[in-house]
């Protein structure tokens, strides 16, 4: 092996240096690491409950009629408004034109504004051609759920607003060393929010947390229309309480990171 390498001009301490240079990195970086564990934990917590509702409701498919596609629309709607709204941030902190926006007479309010009509622009490109596909592949009409519609995606797209400009601060003040939290914590939300199975699959314990979800009523709301033909008009309106609660929280700790890359300095270098 080692005639190999010497025949082959290849330096096994050069090789050496840049794993050691990668280990590094991933030392110091607690959204890589925390992301090798995010992953395989949230697969078997997903599909574990699915698994668990379905063996316990063997008429589920017969009743739920169009609930598992309604569940997969409204989903896509939660994680693609998060996702525009913080690809647009991204592609500032990737051409490094954060800095300069800040420095300009550009208000914060008005570039999460901004960010969140660029979300609306970005989830109707993907989400119109879902639904046509849905009505043609297999009978589904996601608009003849009529206006509880509205109260679903009102609901769902304030929650990703809410979660965009959390992670987004977050990148701002940790630079692009925080960037996988823009894709992952999304799915972190998707076990608690019953996208796919009813609360009450959840432990006990587990439904107190799913409760404090906005999109936990959503979807609760949703197979309660889908399912029973009946429209929760109390899941949306509390939904949209803890929504407000959410988005105003969300808002001030974004402005305190911004301050604070601000006296750091993270403003301007926006690396790893």
């Amino acid at each position: 092996m080692s005639v190999l390498f010497a025949q082959g001009g290849i330096a096994p301490h050069r090789i050496a240096a840049m794993i050691l240079r990668y280990w590094y990195l991933l030392r110091s970086s607690w959204p890589r690491l925390l992301e090798l564990l995010y992953w395989p934990a949230l697969q078997i917590i997903t599909w574990g409950f699915l698994q668990s509702y379905i063996a316990q409701n063997s008429g589920f498919f017969a009743r739920a009629g169009g609930s598992l596609i309604g569940a997969v629309i409204l989903w896509d709607i939660l994680f693609r408004g998060q996702l525009g709204f913080s690809i647009s941030f991204l592609e500032e902190m990737w051409a490094r034109n954060l800095g300069n926006l800040m420095m300009s007479p550009l208000k914060p309010i008005e570039f999460l504004i901004a960010l969140m009509v660029m979300s609306l622009i970005r989830l109707a490109i993907g989400i119109i051609p879902m639904t046509l596909l849905a009505l043609v592949f297999f009978g589904f009409n996601f608009y003849s759920i009529g206006l509880p519609l509205i109260a679903f995606f009102c609901n769902l797209i304030f929650t990703s607003w809410s979660i965009g400009v959390f992670v987004s601060g977050l990148v701002l003040r940790y630079g692009l060393g925080a960037e996988s939290v823009v894709w992952t914590l999304m799915f972190g939300v998707m076990p608690l929010a019953c996208v796919y199975y009813p609360v009450a699959v959840l432990p006990d314990w587990l439904q107190y947390a799913a409760w404090v979800l906005p999109p936990t009523y959503v979807f609760e709301g949703m197979r309660a229309l889908l399912i029973n033909q009946t429209f929760r008009a109390d899941l949306m309106v509390e939904a949209l309480a803890i929504n407000a609660l959410l988005f105003m929280t969300s808002f001030m700790i974004f402005i305190a990171l911004l301050r604070s890359a601000r006296r750091t300095g993270a403003l301007l270098q926006g690396g790893e």
